[in-house]
């Protein structure tokens, strides 16, 4: 799990640079995780109970509104995070809702897993 902090603590300059000019720059750590570059899967926590499960495009842009826009539904309700890189959409449906049927009470949604 991550905690929420990642969204707003800044790396001090002397420990990152910038690529091209050797510059030193401040930077939010949350841009430094690459792996929330990509697509996947995540859940929020509140207190170490998973709150709610989600998918994105982009884990870093989806977790980024839900830490830093006041307006997100879910804004309020969670301090960790964990993230699961799944490119292929048809598998983040399936891990979502393979995640939400284990833990019910963390969304409202119903598993979208398909009978066969």
């Amino acid at each position: 799990m991550w905690p929420r902090e990642v969204f707003y603590r800044i790396i001090p300059k002397e420990k990152h640079r910038q690529p091209k000019t050797g510059k030193r720059q401040q930077r939010l750590m949350f841009r430094t995780i690459e792996l929330l570059k990509e697509p996947g899967v995540y859940v929020l926590y509140q207190d170490g109970v998973p709150y709610y499960i989600g998918q994105a495009k982009r884990l870093r842009g989806r977790l980024w509104r839900h830490a830093c826009v006041p307006d997100s539904r879910y804004y309020n309700f969670w301090n960790h995070f964990s993230a699961f890189v799944v490119e292929d959409p048809n598998h983040r449906n399936e891990i979502e809702a393979i995640l939400v049927a284990a833990m019910p009470t963390a969304n409202s949604a119903k598993p979208k897993i398909q009978k066969e």
